[in-house]
């Protein structure tokens, strides 16, 4: 679980840096398609191209779900939500990750949507007072994007529980995944991008160069690999940790405007959560 809090960690930034910086100021298909185009230089030298076509595709496949498809939807958000309503509607995105790799595995695990529900209930309190009324098109935008972000992790982590696969490095594969979000970028930004919103100033190329090199080259290979050491519960509680570390950031360096009550309520539940599942898990052991 050290990895996912690591990235959860550099995660908080991204929300914020989106929402000041970006939306609405750069076209969203080019800020994508720099980003990705980053996170690939990052592999191209670690990544081996001897790896057979099957694994290469399914591979690319999942990049392009998790991250060129996420990143579709997850910027637009951006133009009629902001950074906190972002934040607040990811709070679905465990429960999708449970029922996804439960639907997988053809069975139903109770336990773990119930503490996947208490993460979201966490999430909830942090920001339910915060909500405006014209909200619902961002709504779906996020719910769009926290889709293909489960549909990604867990297709992921099945992937590599593959018997061809257990022992294979991660860092010499982990390029496909970006190569996939890499082809889907471009195609949208051919067909939809705005080439009279390409002309980043130094501070948004400064941030498009973290987003791209850390959050999303070091980032999402350090998620996916510590989706691959835990099971789905702690999963899907931990893509619900990044809202209050970004809604701290947002307001210890944006100087936004939060319910630091409600900060710590909703924090406190997603860590329950976590404990909860730990002791759910202590508790069948003996019987397994």
């Amino acid at each position: 679980m050290r990895l996912l809090s690591l990235v959860t960690l550099i995660w908080a930034f991204s929300f914020s840096l989106i929402g000041v910086y970006l939306a609405g100021k750069l076209d969203s298909y080019f800020a994508v398609l720099v980003r990705v185009a980053l996170a690939s230089l990052v592999f191209v030298p670690w990544t081996d191209y001897r790896l057979p076509n099957r694994y290469k595709l399914r591979l690319m496949a999942i990049g392009a779900i998790q991250i060129g498809l996420m990143y579709l939807f997850f910027y637009r958000s951006f133009l009629y939500l902001s950074v906190p309503e972002v934040l607040l509607f990811t709070i679905f995105t465990p429960l999708y990750v449970t029922l996804l790799y439960d639907l997988l595995d053809r069975r139903f695990n109770p336990l773990y949507l119930l503490t996947a529900a208490l993460a979201v209930a966490g999430a909830w309190v942090i920001k339910s007072a915060q909500i405006n009324p014209g909200f619902v098109t961002g709504f779906l935008l996020v719910q769009g994007a926290n889709l293909a972000f489960a549909l990604g992790q867990v297709l992921y982590k099945k992937l590599l529980e593959e018997p061809d696969l257990r022992q294979v490095k991660q860092s010499r594969i982990f390029g496909y995944f970006h190569f996939g979000a890499l082809a889907v970028s471009l195609v949208l930004f051919v067909l939809f991008g705005n080439t009279e919103r390409i002309t980043p100033t130094p501070t948004q190329w400064a941030v498009l160069m973290w987003l791209g090199l850390v959050a999303s080259g070091l980032g999402y290979f350090l998620w996916n690999r510590g989706a691959t050491q835990v099971d789905s519960g702690v999963l899907a509680i931990m893509n619900n940790a990044v809202i209050p570390l970004g809604l701290i950031v947002n307001l210890l360096i944006w100087g936004r405007n939060i319910d630091l009550n409600a900060l710590l309520l909703g924090g406190g539940l997603i860590l329950g959560a976590l404990v909860v599942h730990h002791w759910i898990l202590r508790q069948r052991r003996p019987i397994a």
